[in-house]
């Protein structure tokens, strides 16, 4: 079993390293607050450090997932980051959804100190945090991502390697963007149903087993229609990851007219005081309408 660091006990980090800790590798934990530290010891076997430099302290798999590019730089670089506590040899694999940029730089980073680094951001949510079945997409060497596999295996249904540095990061970007106009689609196309005055539970079952069948449908479209947000992928969330890709579009000249509508709709949900309710809340917009 290897000896890892997993910085960041958030929605997605808290599971994440409780799979690690439970197929045997001794994990030690780092997180902003100390509270969230202490119910994840109370809950998993493994030990806790006040900085992630300590948490990394002899770790061969030192793994991250926190909030966006700041927090990412915070925790890898500098006197009490990540790197100043790992060895050569070691691999960083870093699950936040942040930049391409970001990715790259940090991979450039680690690789003058002998440090391995691959950039992994994940989809399935806080179920596929929990149940051990995230799609990781990563970027990164080949050697980098061969040490780093089996290891992140303990909590994925499918992981792949991208390609280099960022790679990961860009495939996300390509996912993010397919959900946002998926959404906005669905949330359509359910008020539509709503308001003709059809029995949705029918609707859903019935065109879930034709071409419209998504995970969205299967797993938001009945709480759509029934007003419930409070749970899942936040707004927040989506916008920050929203802003990623569209400043990544605009560096590379790409046009994102869905992806910059829906992104003000989340705005306007924002607005609201919906930033915390899931991503399908862009239904609520319409049924006002």
């Amino acid at each position: 079993m290897a000896k890892v660091a997993f910085i960041g006990l958030g929605t997605m980090g808290f599971p994440m390293a409780g799979h690690l800790a439970a197929k045997g590798h001794h994990v030690t934990v780092f997180n902003r607050t100390a509270a969230r530290t202490e119910a994840w010891l109370t809950r998993h076997k493994g030990t806790s450090a006040p900085t992630p430099r300590q948490a990394c302290h002899g770790a061969e798999i030192a793994f991250a997932c926190v909030g966006d590019d700041a927090d990412v730089r915070a925790i890898v670089s500098g006197e009490d980051g990540m790197l100043a506590g790992l060895t050569p040899g070691s691999v960083i694999v870093d699950h936040t959804t942040a930049s391409a940029d970001v990715a790259r730089s940090l991979a450039l980073e680690c690789a003058g100190l002998g440090v391995g680094f691959v950039d992994a951001p994940v989809s399935g949510g806080q179920a596929g945090a929990e149940n051990g079945a995230l799609t990781i997409m990563c970027g990164g060497t080949e050697a980098d991502y061969a040490k780093a596999e089996p290891t992140m295996a303990v909590y994925a249904k499918a992981c792949r390697r991208m390609g280099p540095g960022g790679s990961g990061q860009l495939t996300k970007m390509v996912n993010q963007l397919c959900i946002a106009g998926l959404i906005q689609s669905l949330a359509e196309a359910m008020n539509f149903g709503v308001k003709a005055g059809l029995q949705m539970s029918d609707v859903i079952d019935v065109i879930g087993k034709g071409a419209a069948q998504s995970w969205q449908l299967d797993n938001r479209a009945r709480t759509m229609c029934e007003g419930r947000f409070d749970f899942g992928f936040a707004v927040d969330w989506m916008r920050k990851d929203l802003r990623i890709c569209l400043d990544e579009a605009r560096r590379t000249g790409v046009h994102l007219p869905v992806a910059a509508l829906v992104d003000q709709f989340y705005a306007a949900i924002q607005a609201r005081g919906g930033g915390r309710w899931d991503t399908s809340s862009l239904m609520a917009l319409l049924q006002d309408v």
